[in-house]
């Protein structure tokens, strides 16, 4: 059976192109930094969580929700086969239960925190915007875009960043964990305009706090679908 089941939605994503250095001490073992063209990205993820269910069951209050996380991309071989996956930095939720869960089984960095989100639909444009509260204040990243989804060009930055499907996780330095995550290739809508009111310092800790001062190379929007989220194994 499935671990779990879910619609990820609206994810909006900025992707930040960083010195790989900052991101060595956080590698899992036996993976390695994934590039494009040269660039390594480090992305603030966020998205809703719709019809959730974990090993099939519905928890109460627990089924739709807000997520906001930052990670980042590595591949691992795997019988001479390339796997291209995500590592979380941290993963921001406003249930605990799946703090719980997911910190115990998966050996995550999920944080409960007060969230909120606003969706609208105005005659020419989409606004996505999640919140959440951390070091007494709210934290926020809004997108406006283009009504439309549209598919997602080959070989193109967004198919690079929303085409991961495993997830490695560092355990010890000689331990990870790994899963696979199960979606259709998605499509994006084009971005009008965002906004990032976020200290990374102080949610995400002192190694990214450079973020304070950077703009993003790019900002997505995409639709997501239903995905699954496999069982673990250790590497």
């Amino acid at each position: 059976m499935s671990f779990l089941k879910a619609e990820w939605r609206r994810l909006a994503l900025a992707n930040y192109a960083v010195d790989p250095s900052i991101l060595k001490p956080f590698v899992p073992y036996r993976t390695e930094l994934d590039q494009w063209r040269g660039k390594t990205y480090l992305s603030l993820v966020g998205f809703m969580f719709k019809n959730t269910r974990m090993l099939g069951l519905k928890i109460p209050f627990h089924v739709d929700f807000e997520e906001v996380n930052l990670r980042f991309y590595v591949k691992y071989k795997d019988q001479g086969e390339w796997k291209r996956g995500v590592v979380f930095i941290r993963e921001i939720v406003p249930k605990p239960a799946l703090t719980f869960v997911a910190n115990t089984l998966y050996r995550e960095h999920y944080q409960t925190r007060p969230m909120r989100h606003n969706w609208k639909t105005r005659p020419d444009h989409l606004l996505t915007q999640y919140d959440w509260k951390d070091g007494g204040r709210w934290q926020s990243f809004r997108v406006e875009s283009e009504k439309e989804a549209l598919d997602i060009p080959t070989d193109s930055e967004a198919e690079f960043i929303t085409e991961h499907y495993w997830g490695y996780t560092r355990i010890t330095e000689q331990i990870t964990y790994e899963y696979q995550v199960i979606h259709p290739r998605w499509q994006c809508y084009p971005v009008l305009d965002y906004h990032i009111e976020v200290d990374f310092a102080q949610v995400y800790g002192a190694p990214f706090a450079l973020l304070n001062d950077l703009s993003p190379h790019s900002v997505m929007l995409a639709e997501g679908s239903a995905i699954t989220v496999e069982a673990r194994r250790k590497l």
